[in-house]
């Protein structure tokens, strides 16, 4: 009799895996890497240096990725909580589309898919089904696929077999395809996400107040002393960290005062390296010791120098171009060093000298292009993405046939980001929240539709925390809440 049921188990399994992976055995930790390395080259964030949004996106996927695969491989792991990703896909050799509108200009799509299994095996493939990318060297890895089963094993049946619910009520077996709708219909909720995270997030903020107050008043006093326009952080590192750097600082300007009198009237950013970003901002690499940060400090005059000719050479090709603007958004574009910038500029002046595009004076000002190393491209925000290595008639004819478009683009910008300020302040008044802020990743559009959920609902337990919106659910080390943009109710 057992033996019976397990033979109609397996066959109502075969109805929804593949014949192969019924003989198979599972995965090592090693080999679901190894199998993953199709997908890991379709997203690995290193190919979408031009394009910050969708790289920081991939990065925080992969980190929630990484997290479920080391699960899934602890003994008596059991949770099933679904995890739902969102990657951008690059176009390789092994990607297949499903049609030519899945692929936007630049050469990637979005894929959101949804993890719920409880073995590496099927959430490898789960991964690379979801992306369109090939399963064929999986089978290969299994040495014990249906082709070599044992000799004396029975063959069993290609046909797939459809069970009738009264089966699943009568045996008290799960039906595989309900629970694969209901897991799939399973998405945190943002009220039991913050039921379930309150207390952690309070506790953390509780304990992150006294070095709050001590890195406004450090910041405070630095920026007082050494005359400074700000100071910021390239990455989101904690509140301790942040202290530490400028503890480090402030320890430099009591020994060598003198040499940061060049820093006067400067934006401070710490960030991974040591030098001046394209923006003119004076860049501390927090991995670097005091001699680095003395030496850079003393070469900013002469990256002041090349600071003014930057923006000469910024000007000159916005004559060459009827008066259209180039201009270099940090939140949109990889960040580069004032020199790296420089002679991206210097390298597209000089194309742009030898043709001589016969544009009309000051038609299009007003306007704002940014540099890129794809095709020409209109922003949903207004600014024109031109490549460096243009052909300049195509480029004339692209930015006249979009002129008014963007003009429009830019007007339509203006309104969003007032629409998005005042949701913004009237959330953190609804639910006096300390802070309420949004990852450079999240557009304005998707804020806008966040608030604008918000404001409809009754958060009690937001009163006072600082809240991040992002594309994911996480309490951060200092208690601020992130939460997705889409969130679900």
């Amino acid at each position: 009799m057992f033996f019976h049921m397990r033979s109609i188990r397996r066959l109502c399994l075969e109805k929804i895996l593949p014949p192969w992976l019924l003989h198979s055995r599972t995965l090592s930790g090693a080999e679901a890497v190894n199998a993953l390395r199709p997908f890991y080259f379709a997203v690995h964030p290193d190919f979408f240096g031009q394009h910050p949004r969708e790289r920081e996106i991939n990065e925080n996927s992969l980190k929630r990725l990484s997290a479920y695969l080391e699960n899934l491989q602890k003994p008596g792991w059991k949770t099933s909580k679904p995890t739902q990703l969102t990657f951008y896909v690059r176009e390789t050799e092994q990607t297949t589309l499903e049609g030519p509108e899945t692929l936007n200009s630049l050469g990637f799509r979005a894929v959101t898919f949804t993890l719920h299994s409880r073995d590496l095996l099927n959430t490898v493939l789960d991964i690379l089904n979801s992306c369109n990318l090939s399963t064929e060297h999986i089978q290969s890895m299994n040495t014990n696929v249906t082709s070599q089963a044992p000799k004396g094993a029975k063959r069993t049946f290609d046909r797939p077999i459809k069970w009738d619910k009264t089966y699943y009520s009568f045996t008290g077996f799960r039906d595989p395809e309900e629970e694969l709708e209901k897991v799939q219909r399973m998405e945190t909720s943002l009220i039991s996400w913050l039921g379930n995270n309150e207390k952690s997030a309070i506790k953390k903020l509780t304990d992150s107040l006294p070095l709050r107050g001590e890195l406004d008043r450090l910041k405070e006093e630095l920026s007082h002393q050494l005359l400074l326009s700000d100071i910021r952080w390239q990455r989101s590192w904690g509140v301790a960290h942040r202290c530490s750097q400028l503890h480090s600082l402030g320890r430099l300007a009591q020994q060598n005062l003198e040499v940061l009198q060049n820093i006067k009237g400067c934006t401070v950013i710490f960030t991974d390296r040591s030098g001046m970003s394209a923006l003119g901002h004076v860049m501390l690499g927090t991995m670097d010791v005091h001699h680095h940060w003395t030496k850079l400090f003393e070469r900013l005059p002469s990256y002041f120098d090349l600071q003014r000719r930057l923006v000469l050479l910024e000007e000159q090709i916005s004559h060459l171009l009827g008066g259209l603007q180039v201009v270099y958004l940090e939140e949109l574009q990889p960040a580069m060093t004032i020199e790296e910038y420089y002679s991206v500029l210097d390298c597209f002046y000089s194309r742009l000298l030898k043709s001589r595009i016969p544009f009309h004076p000051r038609s299009l000002r007003g306007l704002h292009m940014i540099l890129d190393r794809y095709t020409p491209s209109l922003h949903e925000l207004g600014h024109f993405n031109i490549p460096i290595l243009c052909d300049p008639a195509s480029l004339q004819w692209f930015i006249f046939t979009k002129a008014a478009q963007a003009r429009e683009n830019m007007k339509k910008k203006e309104e969003l980001k007032t629409m998005e300020e005042d949701l913004m302040a009237a959330s953190v008044q609804k639910f006096s929240l300390q802070r309420l802020y949004k990852e450079p990743s999240v557009s304005s559009v998707q804020m806008i539709e966040c608030c604008k959920r918000l404001l409809q609902q009754s958060l009690p337990s937001l009163q006072g925390m600082h809240l991040c919106v992002s594309h994911f659910y996480s309490v951060m080390q200092d208690g601020d809440l992130c939460i997705p943009w889409n969130w679900k109710s």
